[in-house]
């Protein structure tokens, strides 16, 4: 059970993501944490870029790898992380779903991404945008800076529509903020948020994970978590239940079968 100061900064967190789109968490996770994650991903990076290298799946020298949910990836201390799953449950509630683990990352070489959101209206013939009901998780596995690639964002703009939220950018009204990470730090967002991937003019690729979350209604079929059942069972209460809708699989080898689907992710 939270502690009512617990509660109370979760609260505030929540109210700022819903304020201005997003929050970090500051040294959150240990950085040792960060940097086992960070050298057990880079041969899952290498074979990507191996097999996309004529048609990287988010741009030049852009790289979406969904990340495997079994040993470090399944760390109960990341993955239900107390302070992390008290700002989720305030902005999508208490019976949400884990739909997504996987990570986004910059080589030199990449460029700008087109301004976007990650998502359209819930209702797109209502022109109007509803509280928060999909959110994501980041943390990276290396400090982000001006030079490798640094997500660019536009305050307030996930409660605008999208012309509307081009327009004050256009027009300076809302200025694009550079969202400058250290090792540790998380990054809880709405992504319906104006937003984009800057060039990471730097050799060392800039990775960034990704952990979704969503209203227990929401369906999304180019995204998924393939569990295996051994790694299920092993994980605390709340976690099972916030993966209930993803798909078990009686073998670790059979879950780490994935062909990446997650094409269109810009709106």
């Amino acid at each position: 059970m939270k502690s009512n100061s617990a509660s109370a900064r979760a609260r505030a967190r929540a109210e700022e993501v819903r304020e201005t789109s997003l929050t970090i968490l500051r040294g959150l996770i240990p950085v040792a944490t960060i940097d086992a994650w960070n050298a057990a991903f880079q041969p899952l990076l290498e074979a990507a870029v191996a097999r996309e290298r004529d048609a990287p799946n988010r741009g030049a020298h852009r790289h979406y790898v969904t990340l495997p949910f079994q040993d470090l990836w399944a760390d109960p201390r990341v993955i239900d992380n107390d302070a992390i799953m008290a700002v989720v449950e305030e902005l999508v509630g208490t019976d949400g779903v884990m739909c997504q683990l996987a990570s986004d990352t910059p080589l030199k070489g990449s460029e700008h991404q087109d301004l976007h959101r990650d998502t359209q209206l819930l209702f797109p013939e209502s022109g109007a945008e509803t509280p928060p009901y999909q959110l994501a998780v980041n943390f990276p596995l290396v400090d982000v800076t001006a030079e490798n690639g640094a997500m660019e964002y536009a305050p307030g703009t996930h409660m605008l529509s999208k012309a509307a939220g081009m327009r004050r950018i256009e027009s300076g009204e809302t200025p694009l903020v550079a969202a400058h990470m250290a090792r540790g730090d998380v990054m809880i967002r709405d992504v319906r948020h104006i937003h984009r991937g800057t060039p990471n003019r730097t050799a060392i690729p800039r990775p960034m994970v990704v952990i979704g979350y969503s209203r227990r209604w929401l369906f999304r079929p180019e995204v998924n978590i393939r569990v295996p059942a051994d790694v299920l069972a092993g994980l605390p209460d709340r976690a099972r239940h916030w993966l209930r809708f993803n798909p078990v699989f009686e073998s670790r080898a059979e879950a780490a079968r994935q062909a990446e689907t997650y094409r269109a992710f810009a709106y």
